[in-house]
């Protein structure tokens, strides 16, 4: 059984930064890509990065250039720095582990509050 933690959220004021790591307990070779989502109040769950295990990173518009997912695969760990975060950015976050058959498995999330 895979398991997703997620860690790093916080509140932070306007234009600071964080940092969210997210380990998983399966072994990197099973692993097809990782995904960050935010979910914020009264709203969906959108994707605002995603790596593969070729390392292609990808983000949407809202978050390009602000937001940077990398990863440690001795560490079984992918990160999302987030910089000059906006009030817009508070949701909770959560950690996609995506495996070479299909199977997706989700973080318990992490809060990030953004504070104007």
């Amino acid at each position: 059984q895979v398991q997703v933690v997620e860690s790093g959220g916080g509140m932070v004021q306007a234009g600071g930064s964080l940092r969210l790591s997210c380990v998983t307990s399966t072994t990197i070779y099973s692993i097809d890509s990782m995904g960050w989502y935010r979910q914020a109040s009264g709203k969906q769950r959108e994707l605002v990065a995603q790596i593969t295990s070729g390392g292609t990173t990808d983000y949407p518009d809202s978050v390009k250039g602000r937001f940077t997912t990398s990863r440690d695969s001795a560490k079984n760990t992918v990160y999302l720095q987030m910089n000059t975060l906006k009030p817009e950015d508070t949701a909770v976050y959560y950690c996609a582990v995506d495996d070479v058959v299909g199977r997706r498995y989700w973080g318990q999330g992490t809060q990030v509050t953004v504070s104007s």
